[in-house]
């Protein structure tokens, strides 16, 4: 006993040094004057994830790209060696669970849900909850996601297609004031908490991309997470492009491939946009999604403390 409490004890002070809270918030290489002191911010199970680590996340047959971003085993590694915590952050494709998935979401004790959906897509496929949770719809796309993928003549050309609309991701207004949203949000709101799009892969994995920075994992890692989409979806992937084989032929699911799966294009192309437009992540986060210090501080606390 007296080694765990040590061990917990000794975590939670190299995490208040590896975040700067014995002060101000350092945030690429500038001190942030309002980042909110160490001794007011709570640990454990009042709101920034209990000690403990939770179970391993269930694998949902009715939604079959939820997730914990926290990845594998013990988390990934971020700042200060530190794990990202399990149990406080979930990722998801439409949360339409059947009977006995509602069930598995209803133990983990879910707060909140972020819906990234177009009203089209939501008025599609509206989210089934669980009792008490309480659901918030973020716009995040100026426009429907479908756009003009019926004109797309190549691999090639939805391969850039795709790629572009992950560039609009780190610059449109929409975008940034909805991610802004989003994470002041989960910062402020206890328990834990998923957000979701339709496929759970492209806004979604921009939402993961933007919390496993702000918990210093490494770009290669948020990178190979990014692409586990392709792993947790690969039958309905490939179930649709037999289906578009079939009615269209090879060539236009060699197209609608690039558009289903993920690509790690894609998200290098937002990684970037974000170096060419804000000079680093600490910058894009603070100059292009405007979040403020504190909320940085509450994110990382609840990622890594």
């Amino acid at each position: 006993m007296i080694h765990q409490k040590y061990t917990a004890s000794t975590r939670r002070r190299r995490a208040a040094a590896a975040l700067g809270l014995t002060g101000t918030l350092m945030l690429g290489g500038t001190a942030l004057a309002d980042a909110t002191p160490a001794a007011s911010l709570p640990f454990g199970s009042s709101g920034f994830g209990s000690s403990a680590q939770p179970a391993p996340t269930p694998r949902l047959a009715s939604v079959n790209n939820f997730r914990d971003i926290a990845g594998p085993g013990d988390g990934y590694l971020g700042f200060a060696g530190l794990h990202v915590n399990r149990g406080v952050f979930y990722r998801a494709n439409a949360l339409t669970p059947n009977a006995a998935d509602l069930e598995t979401l209803q133990s983990l004790g879910l707060t909140a849900v972020y819906d990234l959906r177009t009203d089209q897509e939501i008025a599609a496929a509206p989210d089934v909850l669980p009792t008490g949770v309480e659901y918030s719809q973020i716009q995040v796309l100026a426009a429907d996601p479908s756009g003009d993928i019926a004109s797309l003549t190549s691999p090639e050309e939805a391969r850039a297609y795709v790629q572009d609309g992950y560039r609009s991701t780190v610059n449109d207004e929409t975008a940034r004031r909805g991610y802004r949203q989003l994470l002041t949000d989960l910062a402020d709101t206890a328990g834990p908490q998923v957000f979701h799009c339709t496929a759970g892969k492209d806004r979604t994995g921009w939402a993961t991309a933007l919390l496993l920075g702000i918990a210093g994992v490494p770009r290669e890692t948020v990178m190979a997470d990014y692409l586990l989409t392709n792993d947790y979806a690969a039958d309905t992937i490939r179930a649709t492009l037999d289906r578009i084989t079939a009615a269209k032929g090879p060539a236009a699911a060699e197209i609608y491939r690039q558009l289903i799966g993920v690509d790690a294009s894609y998200l290098q192309a937002s990684f970037e946009e974000v170096d060419r437009n804000y000079g680093s992540f600490d910058r894009y986060l603070t100059d292009g999604l405007g979040l403020s210090a504190s909320t940085i501080t509450k994110l990382r606390l609840k990622l890594l403390a």
